[in-house]
């Protein structure tokens, strides 16, 4: 089985990459430790974009149990994908679809994978990081630009046709909480910058201005992991501490400030 770079792509490619690379093969070791970097199992669901013959889907769910879509613009791969799943008993669990992966709905996905261009990677971008925090996003060789991966392993293929370097890059990305801008609590506020899934963080003690002291500030950094900053948990537009750098303030929760910043 083989995973394709759809050809629709390739107008979007260097010339080098139109004239050298018109398929790129994903090499089975590589299918198997994208799935393993990323951690699936068998509650994910796995969308590829542009899954050629369907085998990063098909070893999803073979392999971990997981269920999965794989997306493809060239009709007979998504043929043989379909009889490649029939044939590896996992039809139930997985579907593949002839389609643009930019028309793609991705919101279903925990884990998205990919061996596509740098363009492509960095136009898909801000899709990605909409997706629901702690979705695992793996990439072939390629990376999202000033976007840094949480990990990249690096793997021998001997017999890899493309490039001088016989071995393959596997980067992983968790999709952190949008969490930059003013977070207000009882006594306090917090302003957060971000970028990508790291954070600066300055916490000010409110309440005090009037008696004449000087408002406590508190400022640290911290990466975001999935929903949560260092051990701060994220629930949609509400922060609450639950120790970690800030144990003073357990159980303190903070909400997502108005546009009139906070009360």
């Amino acid at each position: 089985m083989r995973n394709w770079l759809p050809l629709a792509l390739l107008a979007t490619a260097p010339a080098w990459a139109q004239e050298e690379v018109p398929f790129i093969t994903t090499p089975d070791q590589v299918t198997l430790a994208m799935l393993q970097a990323a951690g699936v199992k068998a509650s994910d669901h796995v969308i590829d974009l542009g899954s050629g013959d369907g085998r990063i889907v098909i070893t999803a769910a073979r392999r971990f149990g997981a269920s999965g879509l794989g997306v493809e613009i060239v009709p007979e791969l998504v043929v043989q994908s379909r009889a490649n799943a029939r044939r590896a008993g996992v039809a139930q669990r997985v579907e593949f679809l002839e389609q643009d992966l930019f028309r793609t709905d991705l919101a279903r996905a925990t884990v998205v994978t990919m061996y596509l261009l740098p363009e492509v990677n960095l136009q898909l971008r801000p899709r990605l990081l909409a997706l629901a925090p702690g979705t695992r996003i793996v990439s072939h060789d390629w990376d999202m630009g000033d976007w840094a991966p949480d990990r990249t392993l690096t793997i021998d293929v001997p017999d890899k046709a493309i490039g001088r370097e016989k071995l393959s890059r596997v980067h992983l990305w968790t999709v952190p909480a949008q969490v930059q801008g003013l977070w207000c609590a009882t006594g306090a506020q917090l302003e957060i910058t971000q970028r990508f899934q790291a954070f600066s963080a300055t916490l000010t003690a409110r309440g005090q201005a009037a008696s004449g002291q000087a408002a406590p500030v508190r400022v640290f950094d911290g990466r975001i992991e999935g929903a949560r900053l260092q051990a701060v948990g994220v629930h949609g537009d509400r922060l609450q501490w639950q120790g970690g750098a800030l144990q003073q303030d357990d159980g303190r929760r903070f909400v997502r400030a108005g546009a009139a910043g906070c009360p």
